[in-house]
């Protein structure tokens, strides 16, 4: 059972959310050989103030 975790910064609408997962899991199915069922994929959301690039703050930007 393949398990996809993908960080992403907030502010995407759940239409965006939903066209990733069914591309990711159509790229899994046929990268590895598995039935849809099978693929599990965590969408992890987190603030500006909580990601950094180059030593500042992405909210800093």
């Amino acid at each position: 059972m393949p398990i996809v975790q993908v960080h992403l910064l907030e502010g995407r609408s759940n239409e965006q959310k939903k066209r990733l997962v069914a591309e990711m899991t159509a790229s899994v199915c046929s990268a590895l050989g598995v039935d849809p069922e099978q693929v599990r994929i965590i969408l992890s959301e987190m603030s500006k103030q909580d990601y950094a690039v180059a030593g500042k703050l992405f909210s800093e930007k």
